[in-house]
């Protein structure tokens, strides 16, 4: 199974694959091949819970083709606890600012074809 298989099988049970470099731990998306810290090329799988909050989102209201069933929806950046990772992701139902504060608590639950699925907490 490619590295892209193994993070969307993860993404659908909610959790992150993350490489840690095996020299420093530096924690990185699986999408990398050095250390950003150190340059090594050696890495170790780690699994993340795929909880966090939001650190912040664009809400789109006029969807590319391919989206208008999901639309309005909001594109958000899910900063990961316990570690310095964010991701990015669709959250639908989001109209407004008001509907998602910055720092609300997210968590991510699937995968399709927009990509990472995430919903509030």
């Amino acid at each position: 199974m490619s590295v892209k298989e193994q993070f969307i099988e993860n993404v659908k049970e909610g959790k992150v694959l993350t490489h840690k470099c095996t020299s420093c731990g530096l924690l990185h998306l699986s999408n990398v091949y050095y250390c950003e810290k150190c340059g090594s090329k050696g890495f170790e799988d780690s699994i993340l819970n795929g909880v966090g909050s939001i650190a912040t989102y664009t809400i789109i209201t006029v969807a590319p083709a391919g989206f208008e069933k999901y639309t309005p929806y909001a594109f958000v950046i899910l900063q990961l606890d316990d570690t310095d990772l964010r991701i990015s992701g669709f959250m639908g139902g989001i109209a407004t600012p008001a509907d998602l504060p910055v720092g609300t608590r997210a968590k991510i639950v699937d995968f399709d074809e927009r990509g990472i699925i995430v919903e509030k907490q």
